[in-house]
């Protein structure tokens, strides 16, 4: 907000305030509940304390009684819902780790599982076979690759580098957040490092190195920016498999009938594959809590077809590709086929899809569980999948079109093919999970415009569905399989984001060891070196297709960075106007209680972004509204950088201005995975009561602080339980027995301004709950260069006016809302 606004607020409410003292209010002021205007209800009048029976009052509480025939609010029971808080028990019995280990197989490895689909058909559409060289040196460079990546360093590193059980590239900034002050938006509290989830467990005390880090990170905006934009990249690059990979796997999948029925071509194949694409994305809307109970057994026995059809390959036709173990092949590959042989490597890649799924679905398992399950059941079956497939080519070099299905045997193809086909839905429909849970942890971050979040199930809180982006996904798809129209060429782009986004992952790793870890610093360059160079390599050899495909998912992850990028741009501009523009003390002083207007009974819940202070938008309110309510509370809804956050630790209260103004400030605290679906009136019952505990508790403070400077317990440290203006303790923990003397209970009991304060508190909330918004227009600075303004007035408020209005984010009773607009000048 500029300057000009700030001082026609402020000149307006002194005008108002002079006309109140002086008699002058506009005695003809009706009151506007947000959706109508009531042309029959009296004027308002001021009201005495003794006055509470006047005909005013009832109209006042007739008003503001009335409740929304609708309830959605924001979260205040998530502890209701299966896993919101907290995660599997990391001491869980052996064979409660074994259960989790069998359904990781449905969720996480679905894409990797169906890898051998496509891997060998992709290598050797670059390269010709012409000795046993060129078979057994790709089945070495896909065992090393699987060995080295997924297995290294995946289940034994990344895994490690959690968020209290969350993983993914949000998790790893989140942690790194927490750490170290790099959040763009200004919002950190000390508060906010009590919370149970938050606390770092740092292995060794505070190295030169790590402080030297951290000091660089925080102090320097260059850094701050470029740690965000890697990840934002890594997660528009997962949002670009969520495209890539249900196509490529469902074609896969259907080539199968290529061969085996006659006239099945290209047209049928694109076709057959659209009509299952469509229907995947159909289905979303109902949830995958049903069938998700079918993916583990269907994926268990995929990994049992893989591993026993290699098995039998590998026995029947050339037991000795098992030499292929030795990476010598991999050097008599390189060297036979030169150039081809590195173009190969963008076909090898593939045999390593979805492994950061092993670390981005983290959250609904545990460590040990993702462990056990691929190193006792992933990495063999594939192992012996591929050898299978290399031991068929060794007697059918030309089958490496249809390797994977002409290595079935005939009387298995069918059931197969139908076991193929469900693997490659469930290893799409996890692809399109995760896609939605990136983009809600993107929007809980203030990095994705708000969009329309349905959750489909009661009992597990990260099933939900996105319709915007469920439809956007399902026309890319099918535009992206009605284009290509061959597996060869979209594998071409799929290996891009692929490895795209395990750069990013090794880079935030090798920065969270050397940051909290503290690792040694050339063990942690050897991992950088290592895994980053592998990597290089491959994205060396995917980004030669650049021409042939490659450039899609390029496309699509320029196109969610910038998205993203400017809605966060944006965010922190209008968060810094809100900061600069908010109403100093002094003036709010000058208004004295009655803010220059008429309080009238009723809670007045205003919504904005300050976690500190009195927002500039109260002053647009006291202008425009004939009256105001008796008790004010300041709302902000702010995510922290960790999964969830705990009911009993979820507000944090703060008085604003002496006691007799009756206006109080709540943070509301959520986790980038919390889930806000329940009933308003729960939630303003639990407001109410948490405002209680926050009066009581600041009576004791003050209470024991009087009874300390009296001199009457001198051995109570006076900073344990001074009153700071702040809760900083939970709310809602079970009450036991006070600790207080019973000289400053007794005092509390009888302290007379508190029963008032309480017993105004209950009248107003009896009065009702009335919802205040602030509908912010954000326009650039005349004085702004032109990049800034075509950024902030067209792309930014592009995506503002289509994103989610103020009342549907904040899940608020469309009948108890009043909204002002606002314009912020950046």
């Amino acid at each position: 907000m500029d300057d000009d606004g700030i001082e026609e607020i402020s000149s307006g409410i002194s005008a108002r305030l002079l006309r109140r003292r002086s008699g002058g209010g506009d005695s003809s002021s009706r009151w506007v509940d947000g959706s109508e205007v009531d042309s029959e209800s009296p004027p308002w009048s001021l009201l005495n304390e003794d006055d509470n029976k006047s005909e005013g009052y009832g109209s006042v509480r007739r008003r503001l009684v009335k409740k929304a025939k609708r309830v959605d609010s924001f979260d205040v029971e998530s502890l209701a819902i299966s896993g919101s808080h907290g995660h599997q028990n990391k001491d869980a019995s052996i064979w409660q780790t074994l259960g989790l280990a069998f359904q990781t197989l449905g969720v996480v490895y679905g894409d990797m599982g169906t890898s051998p689909l496509y891997v060998f058909t992709d290598v050797f559409s670059k390269i010709q076979i012409e000795s046993e060289v060129d078979i057994l040196g790709a089945l070495s460079l896909v065992i090393y690759t699987i060995a080295l990546v997924p297995l290294a360093k995946y289940v034994f590193i990344v895994l490690k580098a959690n968020d209290n059980g969350e993983g993914g590239t949000f998790a790893l900034y989140s942690l790194i957040c927490r750490y170290a002050k790099i959040n763009l938006l200004p919002n950190r509290q000390q508060a906010d490092e009590r919370i149970s989830s938050y606390r770092l467990k740092l292995p060794t005390p505070e190295l030169e190195r790590a402080l030297k880090i951290k000091e660089k990170l925080e102090h320097n905006s260059f850094y701050k920016t470029l740690l965000l934009l890697l990840v934002l990249m890594g997660t528009s690059m997962i949002i670009g498999d969520g495209i890539l990979t249900p196509a490529i796997s469902v074609m896969s999948a259907v080539s199968g009938l290529e061969g085996k029925i006659q006239g099945f071509g290209t047209g049928a194949l694109v076709t057959v594959s659209v009509i299952i694409l469509i229907a995947l994305f159909g289905i979303q809307r109902f949830g995958t809590s049903k069938v998700g109970l079918t993916f583990a057994p269907c994926l268990a026995l995929w990994f049992f077809s893989l591993g026993s059809i290699g098995l039998y390959n590998l026995i029947k036709h050339n037991i000795f590709v098992v030499k292929a173990i030795n990476p010598l092949y991999i050097y008599l590959f390189f060297r036979k086929n030169s150039f081809k042989a590195w173009s190969s490597l963008g076909g090898c890649v593939l045999c390593i899809t979805g492994a950061e799924a092993m670390f981005a679905d983290l959250g609904h398992f545990s460590v040990p569980s993702i462990q056990i399950a691929f190193s006792f059941v992933v990495f063999p079956c594939l192992l012996l999948a591929y050898m299978g497939q290399a031991a068929f080519l060794m007697k059918h070099p030309d089958s490496a079109s249809r390797i994977f299905y002409d290595s079935i045997p005939d009387r298995l193809f069918w059931p197969i093919f139908m076991v193929a086909t469900l693997a490659a839905v469930i290893a799409s429909q996890a692809m399109i999970s995760a896609s939605f849970s990136c983009i809600k942890q993107s929007m809980n971050l203030g990095c994705f415009p708000r969009l329309k979040i349905i959750h489909t199930s009661r009992k597990f809180m990260g099933q939900i569905y996105i319709p915007v982006i469920n439809w956007f996904l399902m026309i890319m798809c099918v535009l992206v399989v009605a284009t290509f129209q061959s597996t060869t060429d979209i594998a071409n782009a799929y290996g891009i984001a692929e490895v795209g986004v395990m750069m990013v992952s090794t880079t935030l790793v090798t920065l969270v060891m050397l940051l909290i870890w503290q690792t040694n610093i050339y063990l942690a360059f050897s991992f950088l070196i290592v895994f980053g160079s592998i990597e290089l390599l491959y994205m060396s050899a995917v980004l030669s297709k650049i021409t042939e495909g490659g450039w899609l998912p390029l496309a699509f992850a320029s196109f969610f960075l910038c998205v993203m990028y400017i809605w966060n741009y944006g965010s922190v501009l209008k968060y810094q106007s809100e900061v600069q523009g908010k109403i100093s003390m002094d003036f709010m002083n000058d208004l004295g209680s009655t803010l220059g207007t008429v309080r009238v009974p009723g809670i007045g819940l205003l919504y904005n972004e300050l976690v500190h202070g009195v927002p500039s938008v109260l002053g647009r309110f006291l202008l425009d509204l004939p009256a105001i309510h008796s008790t004010l509370v300041f709302v902000c809804i702010k995510y922290v950088p960790v999964p969830v956050v705990a009911q009993e630790e979820r507000f944090l209260f703060r008085r604003v201005c002496p006691k007799d103004y009756h206006m109080f400030q709540c943070v509301a605290r959520y986790g980038y995975k919390d889930v806000r679906k329940e009933d308003h009136h729960a939630f303003e019952q639990l407001l109410v009561e948490s405002l209680e505990k926050f009066m009581r508790k600041e009576a004791q403070d003050l209470a024991l602080e009087n009874e300390i400077n009296d001199g009457e317990f001198e051995s109570v440290s006076v900073g344990q339980r001074s009153y700071s203006g702040e809760l900083n303790e939970p709310l809602l923990q079970a009450e036991g027995e006070s600790d207080l003397p019973s000289s400053v209970m007794g005092v509390i009991d009888d302290d007379p301004s508190l029963e008032y304060e309480l017993s105004a508190l209950r009248e107003a909330s009896e009065s009702g709950f009335t919802y205040l918004l602030g509908h912010g227009d954000v326009r650039a600075k005349k004085d702004s260069i032109f990049l800034k303004k075509l950024v902030i007035n067209y792309f930014y408020s592009f995506l503002r006016n289509n994103c989610r209005g103020g009342a549907a984010t904040m899940r608020v009773p469309h009948m108890n809302i009043i909204q002002v607009g606002m314009t912020y000048m950046v």
